[in-house]
């Protein structure tokens, strides 16, 4: 009499997928932007900032002195003052905001900083906006400071509303802070960083109708002058010092700011590489 063998039930096989035995599952990626992130980012940049009382020097009262000794320079000339503070207060905030974010973001990369925190959880976007908030805030203070000073204090004669100044400047600092963002990833050194200001901000500087008026200019550094920032930010200061209203020229001229900020905000975050996977 044969016996037949007992046989077990077959277990049923588990489909084959990602994070099955022998293939790892990949490791997931942040969402680009995320407010709670974003803000962690932003408070962490804030106290490291608080631990540093001369950038904060640096970035809010040296734009103020630099107004108080050019009204005192042309002290027998008040209408010189009026006429180029106004730009100056716009271009300042703009220089000092590049220098300092440039080097503390470059900083942060050489340190290491940088690459442990893109190794966690932390989109690029959430980085980069983490930090244009955090300088964005700084900014804010610097140049209602710059401005109050000058309109209140140092007797600059504005036809429009000083607040259309105010949002300017602001305007002016969240663009350095998004260029000093963006050249900081070009830069091994500070000294590196510092050199970025002749490429950066001396030819805008030059071109931005500041000196002369760029209808004035060659036309080859008039077509020039027409896709640099600075040239937009200057305008816009001189509609407020010349109209009682908001005109169409200085909404162009505070969009087309602000966008830049934004798109070099972009490429920023374009800019970062993360080595771990």
């Amino acid at each position: 009499m044969s016996s037949t063998a007992a046989t077990s039930p077959t277990p049923p096989t588990a489909p084959e997928g990602p994070g099955t035995s022998g293939q790892p599952a990949p490791a997931s990626r942040p969402s680009p932007l995320n407010l709670s992130r974003t803000t962690a980012t932003a408070a962490r940049a804030l106290r490291q900032l608080r631990h540093d009382p001369r950038t904060i020097a640096l970035m809010i009262l040296v734009p103020c002195v630099m107004l108080v000794l050019l009204r005192y320079v042309f002290d027998g000339s008040p209408q010189t003052f009026d006429s180029i503070g106004a730009s100056l207060l716009g271009i300042f905030p703009l220089i000092t905001m590049f220098l300092v974010t440039s080097i503390a973001t470059l900083r942060e990369r050489t340190s290491g900083t940088l690459e442990r925190l893109l190794a966690m959880p932390l989109g690029k976007g959430d980085l980069i906006a983490g930090y244009a908030l955090a300088f964005g805030a700084i900014a804010v203070v610097q140049s209602a400071l710059a401005t109050g000073l000058a309109v209140w204090l140092l007797g600059l004669d504005v036809t429009g509303s000083p607040w259309l100044l105010l949002l300017v400047a602001l305007l002016d600092a969240l663009l350095g802070t998004a260029l000093g963002l963006f050249v900081s990833a070009f830069a091994a050194s500070e000294f590196q960083a510092v050199q970025f200001m002749p490429a950066v901000i001396f030819p805008q500087l030059l071109l931005c109708g500041l000196f002369t008026p760029r209808s004035n200019m060659h036309p080859v550094l008039e077509a020039v002058s027409d896709v640099l920032p600075m040239s937009y930010a200057v305008e816009a200061m001189n509609e407020v010092l010349k109209h009682t209203d908001t005109t169409a020229t200085f909404v162009r001229d505070a969009l087309i700011v602000a966008g830049t900020a934004l798109l070099v905000l972009g490429l920023g975050a374009a800019t970062l590489r993360r080595r771990t996977p």
